[in-house]
């Protein structure tokens, strides 16, 4: 298994701590993380803080964590990728994903209907440029050139660069199935280890399907990572941001998120959030938010523990762990980052032995 860890958020930029976060990032590189993947949410964009990390790093894989298709132009996109792939030595990483109505009606300006025909209209666009052709698509929400104008078809000056990969964030049924039918990799969230059929197994079936080869699409998941002998000290702190999530990652008839979960076995307790945080019950909310819905999609424990649950990522099909390290400071952070990478080596030594004995 390869790990990943993310930057950015919501949050990113309330303060002034850019230079705390690059010197933390390029420890992580030296540690061995291998890919940074740049949120893009309400905070700091997706993309200047990869061109600055291209040039401050060396090996790492730098990924969009996801662009969100609304607020781009789909050959700007790809401008913005090739033009990554330039300055990374091809390190870079196309992620995309739909985001939700709230922030992609209430920021961008664009309705969100139709959000899966969308991100397949910005992927087929995407490919036409990669490939160095010259692009002309006739969807339902992009034709180029327009008709009846000034424009024709046109071919990116920069040059072709088909070898840039395009991982897709998706959540329902029929996304997933589009991701295994043409993505490189599935920026996973939601993803419940005892339960992969919810998730990564539409993407599985789908590629099948379509005759890819095993392998053909990565899976990337994963959580917060905190070592300690504590169990409630350790799932307590975490409950608020999974009400949060349940409750208000979208809206009271379009929460992906809940369905995902509800999807992989927490049906009964994800309706009961819900409806607690949208009757503005925040606390009650939280505290509803059951133990295993926690520890299954983190890893927490002792270090005999984060060990079993990192078996059972594995197990259950991820290529990519991707995680959060927690601590009071950027050094407690490194420290935990550290020991998780030694526990993901040794088992991934653990199913290389296997799988060749």
């Amino acid at each position: 298994m390869r790990t990943a860890i993310g930057f950015g958020g919501p949050a990113s930029g309330k303060r002034r701590d850019w230079d705390e976060q690059v010197e933390f990032l390029r420890e992580a590189e030296r540690i061995g993380v291998d890919i940074f993947w740049s949120a893009e949410a309400w905070g700091m964009d997706g993309v200047s803080t990869l061109a600055y990390l291209a040039a401050v790093t060396e090996r790492v894989k730098l990924g969009t964590g996801i662009l969100q298709i609304s607020a781009r132009a789909p050959v700007m996109t790809a401008m913005t990728a090739l033009s990554l792939a330039a300055m990374t030595g091809d390190r870079f990483i196309l992620g995309l994903g739909v985001s939700g109505p709230q922030v992609v009606e209430g920021l961008h300006g664009v309705r969100f209907a139709d959000p899966l025909g969308r991100l397949r209209e910005t992927v087929d666009i995407c490919r036409q440029a990669f490939a160095g052709e010259k692009i002309a698509y006739d969807g339902r929400h992009h034709v180029l050139p327009l008709p009846d104008g000034q424009g024709k078809s046109l071919r990116l000056a920069q040059p072709a660069n088909d070898s840039i990969e395009i991982w897709l964030a998706t959540l329902g049924p029929r996304s997933l199935r589009y991701t295994g039918e043409a993505a490189d990799g599935w920026v996973g969230v939601c993803f419940v280890p005892s339960c992969p059929e919810a998730t990564w197994g539409h993407v599985l079936d789908a590629a099948a399907a379509a005759g890819r080869p095993p392998g053909s699409v990565a899976c990337q998941a994963g959580g917060a990572v905190e070592f300690g002998d504590d169990p409630e000290a350790l799932i307590a702190p975490r409950r608020p941001g999974i009400a949060f999530t349940l409750g208000a990652m979208g809206s009271a008839t379009a929460n992906f998120y809940n369905d995902a979960y509800r999807r992989g076995g927490f049906e009964d307790e994800c309706r009961h959030v819900q409806r607690l945080w949208l009757d503005g019950d925040r606390a009650a909310a939280a505290a509803a938010v059951p133990d295993r819905l926690v520890t299954e999609t983190n890893f927490l424990g002792t270090h005999e523990q984060v060990t079993e649950q990192v078996r059972a990522y594995r197990d259950a099909g991820v290529d990519v762990l991707r995680l959060q390290p927690e601590g009071p400071t950027a050094a407690a952070r490194l420290d935990t980052l550290a020991e998780m990478i030694d526990i993901v080596r040794d088992v991934s030594d653990e199913g290389a032995t296997a799988a060749t004995a």
